[in-house]
C-alpha cells in the first residue's frame, strides 16, 4: 500500500467521522429552528385579550390575533419609517417587533385592567421569552433585543413601544369606525369599566369606546409630533374611507 492510498483512506474516514457529528448537530439546529416556528407561531391562534367579552366586547365572531397585531406594527414601523427619518436601525426594530409580543405564547395578552402589576408582567414575560427561545444559538442575543424594547432607552426600543401602542389605539378606531364597538352603556360590567380612570374619562365627556383609547395613550406621544398626528388622524377621519 502506498503512501497516497494510505492517505486516502485516512481522509476518507476523518471526512465520514467528520459527517456524522456534523449530520447529529445539524439535525439538532433544524429540531430548535422548529420547535421555536411551531412554538411562535401559536401567536396565530392566540386572540387580543383586549378585544374580547370581559374587556372592550367588541361585536363579530372574527377578532384580531396577537400575531395579527405583530404584523400591524410591522407595517406601522415600515410606513412610517419611509416617510420620516427616525435615525433608527431598522433590520434591529424589525427583529424587535416580530418578537416583542413572543411570551404571549405561554403567558396570553395580559391587558392593563387584569390586576397584574407592569413588574409582575415584566417579569412573567421575560420568564417566557426564555423558555419559548430554547436552545437558539442566537438566544442570548434575541433575549437582549427583548429587554431592550422593555427598557424603552435606545432610539430603535422607543420607536418599537410606539408603534406598539399605536397600532392598538388604531385597531380600535378601525372597530369603532366598523360599527364593532359596543356603546360605552353596554360595557359596564367589563373589566376596563370597572377602571377609576376610565369611570373619570366618561364623566368628562367621553361618549365612545375610541374616545376612551384617545385619551388613555395621547399622553404616550407627548415627545414624538409623528405619532401625535397620527393619533389625531385617526380620530379626525373615517378609516372606511381611506383608500387609493
Amino acid at each position: 500500500m502506498n503512501a497516497k492510498t494510505i492517505v486516502n483512506r485516512i481522509k476518507k474516514s476523518w471526512d465520514r467521522k467528520h459527517w456524522n457529528t456534523h449530520s447529529k448537530r445539524f439535525e439538532q439546529k433544524i429540531e430548535e429552528a422548529m420547535t421555536f416556528y411551531i412554538l411562535a407561531t401559536k401567536l396565530k391562534y392566540k386572540i387580543r385579550s383586549g378585544w374580547d367579552s370581559t374587556h372592550w366586547n367588541i361585536k363579530g365572531d372574527r377578532l384580531e390575533s396577537i400575531a395579527e397585531h405583530v404584523y400591524g406594527v410591522s407595517i406601522l414601523a415600515i410606513s412610517l419609517n419611509s416617510e420620516f427619518d427616525f435615525h433608527i436601525d431598522m433590520e434591529k426594530v424589525l427583529k424587535m417587533i416580530a418578537l416583542h409580543e413572543i411570551g404571549e405564547v405561554i403567558i396570553g395578552d395580559i391587558t392593563p385592567f387584569d390586576n397584574i402589576t407592569p413588574e409582575e408582567k415584566e417579569a412573567m414575560e421575560h420568564q417566557a421569552m426564555s423558555n419559548i427561545l430554547g436552545d437558539l444559538c442566537q438566544k442570548e442575543e434575541l433575549l437582549d433585543l427583548l429587554i431592550e424594547f422593555d427598557e424603552h432607552k435606545t432610539r430603535e426600543a422607543q420607536f418599537c413601544y410606539l408603534c406598539d401602542k399605536m397600532e392598538a389605539d388604531l385597531q380600535a378606531k378601525v372597530y369603532q369606525d366598523k360599527g364593532l364597538q359596543r356603546g360605552l352603556d353596554d360595557q359596564r360590567d367589563n373589566l376596563v369599566f370597572n377602571s377609576d380612570r376610565v369611570k373619570k374619562m366618561i364623566e368628562e365627556g367621553a361618549t365612545t369606546a375610541f374616545d376612551i383609547w384617545y385619551e388613555w395613550d395621547k399622553s404616550k406621544y407627548d415627545n414624538s409630533p409623528v405619532f401625535q398626528k397620527v393619533l389625531e388622524y385617526a380620530k379626525e377621519n373615517d378609516t372606511n374611507k381611506i383608500d387609493r
